[in-house]
């Protein structure tokens, strides 16, 4: 049986920080406590504050258009799923192409850049407003739903900005990683499927959880296109009461669908600190 004792340093150092630990515990509720009565001075005590409650955070109104925002929201629940996974495959071509060598490569490579350029420089709802309404004027394709031009909007979009945050994975990657892989007979295509791809999104992953994050938020864009999503049904909401209590229950809904990612991130950036720091601070 082996007996490990600690010396006394490093039991005083344990007592400093469960006294450390104390004492911000404290200063965040004080914190805390003092915001709390900023806000109830400079936003609930306001003469105004009566008709905002009754315009933005009316409980009856909000119980009322409840489930008709939650039914429109399964609906964007839906479009995210298509579309993350259209914006995985379609990005990690895009990414794979900018990086590709050669003059050979080069028209490829410029339709890429190009692409990537035009759609990162473009507002999401401009592209909805061409997708959803200016495809479909050609009638090359049969009367489809909204909510399918949405997600391909969203693809589109999305595409363009997480193939750059994959091609600076990808080039990050140290060179002798690829010339170790060739030397052991891999070809150019297993390089990158077992070596290059593994290692880059392990280095932007918190990268891509943000784009996730605003992706989930952006979904609630395709309303403009008619689909009845959770932002749509507000909207109704609002119309029949005069009320925006509808789109606050929206926005929470869509905060609560966002927090799982959101916290995700934040743990898996703050792990990449700690990796890098090992275990220091700066």
């Amino acid at each position: 049986m082996i007996v490990t004792t600690v010396s006394s340093i490093e039991l005083d150092r344990r007592r400093f920080r469960r006294r450390q630990s104390g004492r911000s515990v404290v200063i965040s509720l004080v914190s805390t406590v003092v915001l709390g009565v900023l806000v109830w001075l400079t936003v609930i005590n306001t003469p105004g504050w009566a008709a905002v409650q009754q315009a933005f955070f009316d409980p009856a109104v909000a119980w009322k258009f409840l489930p008709s925002v939650l039914l429109g929201l399964w609906l964007n629940i839906r479009i995210l799923f298509f579309a993350a996974i259209g914006v995985a495959v379609f990005a990690t071509l895009l990414a794979i192409i900018r990086t590709l060598r050669g003059a050979v490569f080069f028209p490829v490579r410029f339709l890429a850049t190009a692409y990537t350029d035009l759609f990162r420089g473009t507002p999401l709802i401009i592209v909805l407003y061409l997708v959803g309404f200016g495809i479909p004027a050609l009638g090359l394709f049969p009367r489809l739903p909204p909510e399918v031009w949405g997600t391909v909007a969203l693809i589109l979009t999305y595409s363009a900005y997480v193939a750059e945050v994959l091609r600076a994975g990808m080039e990050a990657v140290h060179p002798s990683q690829r010339l170790a892989a060739r030397s052991l007979g891999l070809t150019h295509a297993q390089t990158l499927r077992l070596i290059v791809l593994p290692q880059a999104v392990r280095k932007v992953t918190p990268a891509l959880m943000n784009d996730f994050v605003s992706m989930q938020k952006d979904v609630g864009l395709v309303s403009v296109l008619g689909a009845i999503d959770a932002v749509r049904a507000a909207q109704i909401g609002e119309a029949d009461t005069y009320n925006f209590t509808p789109y606050i229950v929206a926005g929470l809904l869509f905060v609560i669908i966002s927090w799982p990612a959101i916290r995700f991130t934040d743990w898996l950036t703050a792990r990449a600190q700690r990796r890098e720091q090992i275990g220091g601070t700066v």
